[in-house]
């Protein structure tokens, strides 16, 4: 399954400053994987070292929130927009 995935500001630096990515995976955790394949280190952004996904990064499957759905078992079909959105806090 070939989906894009679109990338923050802040992780660019990963994809040589593209905004969207394209990556295979039929599940969340394999577009995690060939994603890191891809662009070496940004999965260690996105996850924790226990491998799940970062408190401060909400990741979306179509419009989609992952924490409400399989978080990285969310299956991923073909053509389908990942968002991948870092948390923004202030006051």
């Amino acid at each position: 399954m070939t989906v894009s995935v679109r990338i923050p500001t802040i992780l660019r630096t990963y994809t040589g400053g593209e905004s969207e990515v394209s990556a295979q995976g039929d599940t969340l955790a394999a577009v995690l994987d060939d994603l890191d394949n891809s662009y070496a280190g940004i999965k260690g952004r996105i996850l924790d070292e226990s491998g799940t996904l970062r408190r401060f990064v909400n990741v979306y499957v179509g419009n989609d929130d992952v924490r409400f759905l399989d978080e990285l078992a969310t299956p991923t079909p073909d053509g389908v927009q990942i968002s991948v959105i870092p948390a923004v806090a202030g006051g």
